[in-house]
């Protein structure tokens, strides 16, 4: 598509847009000015959708009305409300419902995860990540190589940019993992990588990982909701994710777990139980059965029951990806905004930013990482001081992320405008 630097060429994308009518679903913060904010925050937090009040209070009610018997009196009963989420969340990622569970935080569900598939052996012992990876994740490794009796510094495989460079060469991944083929026994990568906003070449790398028996992990934070997966068709052994940025599902919502069919229903499997992970037929027989039978799916992992008030916004949200006809129209839509921002940032000719995403659309999701050439701190402040919502990531990357569901071409524009008025 040829864009246009004309405001009238903006507004007209919003008028065309198919999509352009969901951003009324969500609740859209102020700035002193009372005017929405250009929100481009939601790869770090998602937008309220207008519908989460409505289904958490029904919850607050039964549990006013019900006390203990909503577990299993109310519409969607407590015990079982994890079900609720299952198939939906499986729709965004390419999977079978057997291998989803929607539970705890991501770091957790990553040491879960690694409890059954980081399995060391004196001959394949070491962990291939990205850097710079989210630092969660790194903690999550290295105190998990560490719970080994293993050294992070000999046991941790970096791949890196080259120089000069700022995303990874997926050819230079590759390299790293046949050249360390014999001892990799996990690679953990962020599916998009949440500095950058580089989304990975996942089938490349899951091939190359299962070539040489090596398990195949991923962090989708910045992936779910954001760009489409197929988690099962692509052989992905385990997968973990947050909710609250892409699929605004409120601060600390609940996370998920992905596990691919052929491992979930494996029962021999060694994990880290709990009792929602038991069996359901001799869940509540602990006591005259205490050993652990783990479900034959994704459930296996689980360790508590459902934290309600945590799943329920995701219910809401979940909802609208379905309405919105699922991922494939709001990439399409990402692909478009995304697209046309970086128009405006090159035609806009600036000395003073550049882009450090990857031109390719193919390679990235709805962010763009700016670099700030001069003063980054300052250009940062003075958008927030003009009423954009984006964030800065030390030393010098400003991060924007225009979302399909709730942001418009005209902003899109507007922020590109802030920008030339302030370079």
């Amino acid at each position: 598509m040829q864009f246009s630097v004309e405001e009238n060429f903006a507004r007209q994308l919003d008028i065309e847009d198919p999509l352009g009518s969901y951003r009324e679903k969500f609740h859209l913060p102020c700035g002193k000015n009372a005017k929405p904010l250009i929100y481009f925050g939601g790869n770090s937090l998602g937008l309220m959708p207008k519908s989460a009040r409505q289904v958490v209070e029904e919850e607050l009610d039964n549990w006013a009305k019900l006390g203990v018997d909503a577990h299993h009196a109310a519409g969607t009963p407590w015990y079982s409300y994890h079900e609720a989420l299952r198939e939906p969340a499986a729709r965004l990622i390419g999977a079978r419902p057997v291998e989803v569970i929607c539970m705890n935080s991501l770091t957790v569900n990553l040491h879960l995860m690694m409890a059954t598939f980081y399995r060391p052996t004196k001959s394949r012992f070491k962990i291939l990540m990205e850097e710079p990876a989210f630092p969660s994740d790194t903690y999550a490794i290295k105190t998990q190589i560490i719970h080994h009796g293993l050294d992070p510094t000999d046991t941790l495989v970096l791949a890196r940019p080259r120089k000069s460079e700022f995303t990874i060469r997926t050819e230079d991944m590759i390299n790293l993992i046949e050249k360390h083929g014999h001892d990799l026994a996990v690679v953990m990568v962020g599916a998009v990588n949440f500095f950058t906003g580089q989304l990975f070449d996942l089938e490349k790398i899951i091939a190359a990982a299962h070539k040489h028996g090596i398990i195949a992990g991923f962090d989708l934070a910045h992936a779910i909701g954001n760009i489409p997966l197929s988690l099962h068709d692509w052989n992905v052994d385990f997968a973990v994710w947050c909710s609250y940025k892409y699929l605004n599902a409120g601060p600390g919502a609940i996370a998920g777990a992905f596990v691919h069919e052929r491992h979930a229903t494996n029962t021999r499997l060694p994990r880290l139980a709990g009792w929602f992970g038991n069996d359901p037929n001799t869940r509540f027989r602990l006591h005259l059965e205490p050993d652990f039978i783990p479900v034959a799916s994704a459930d296996g992992w689980q360790i508590s029951n459902p934290p309600i008030l945590s799943m329920a916004p995701l219910r809401a949200s979940l909802a609208i990806f379905d309405q919105a006809g699922g991922i494939d129209p709001l990439r399409a839509k990402s692909t478009k905004l995304t697209g046309y921002l970086e128009f405006l940032l090159t035609e806009i000719g600036s000395k003073k930013v550049s882009l450090i995403t990857p031109r390719d659309p193919h390679r990235r999701g709805c962010q763009l990482s700016i670099l700030a050439h001069q003063h980054p701190k300052q250009l940062h402040e003075e958008l927030v001081a003009a009423g954009v919502k984006c964030d800065f990531r030390e030393p010098d990357v400003i991060r924007v992320a225009p979302t399909p569901l709730y942001n418009t071409f005209h902003e899109v524009w507007r922020f590109a405008q802030i920008l030339v008025e302030h370079r």
